[in-house]
């Protein structure tokens, strides 16, 4: 009785061991990969938020800053550095308190287009309005000691500095604002107030800042 002569393996071929260590090639990309995404995922960078809400044409100094480490990526470039501030700096929009402090900002003291001015409401303000709250400010020229025009808008666009209210007068609160206008709309305003007109403030439906 002869024995049966089992089947010869065939030799790996060389194609066969250059497939697989393609494989493993593309494994240990694929892990580089990812550890390179968590990796720059967990890298923060030094940026700047605002201590307090900071209003437009405010000097911007140290003290309205702190320093916080976040990541933010490509974004990183967006945002004021902890060791990119200058020296005589100031806010070309409102800044929320805790906000990151994008670069556009803020700007040189010399590029401000702003200026504040004291406006006396001569009727209450509404409790949603407080620092860096954008505004319209209504007036109703007079047309002779005791009757005025009708309202209409003075300005259509002023942010909120500081508001002080008065509820001394009973039956007539009114409140004190320093507002942050264009350096256009200055004359607008300091003629209304000296012609007598009543002026009223009154919050922007769904503006931001």
């Amino acid at each position: 009785m002869t024995a049966i002569d089992s089947p010869r393996r065939r030799p790996r071929t060389f194609w066969a061991d250059a497939r697989f260590l393609v494989g493993i090639v593309f494994i240990a990309i694929s892990i580089a990969g990812v550890w390179f995404v968590v990796a720059a995922a967990r890298q923060t960078e030094p940026v700047y938020a605002a201590t307090r809400t900071i209003v437009p044409g405010e000097a911007v100094a140290p003290s309205d800053l702190r320093v916080v480490d976040v990541a933010l990526g490509p974004a990183r470039r967006s945002y004021l550095s902890a060791s990119a501030l200058e020296d005589a700096l100031v806010a070309t929009r409102t800044i929320g308190e805790g906000e990151l402090v994008p670069v556009d900002a803020v700007g040189g003291a010399g590029d401000a287009r702003t200026t504040s001015v004291v406006v006396r409401s001569t009727t209450d303000v509404s409790e949603a309005i407080g620092v860096g709250t954008r505004v319209e400010v209504w007036y109703a020229p007079p047309l002779d000691r005791d009757t005025f025009e009708a309202p209409r808008i003075l300005v259509a666009d002023a942010t909120v500095a500081r508001v002080s209210r008065d509820d001394a007068m009973v039956g007539r609160p009114t409140a004190t604002l320093e507002l942050v206008i264009a350096r256009a709309d200055v004359a607008t305003i300091l003629g209304a107030q000296s012609d007598g007109s009543v002026l009223s403030v009154v919050p922007i439906a769904g503006a931001t800042p």
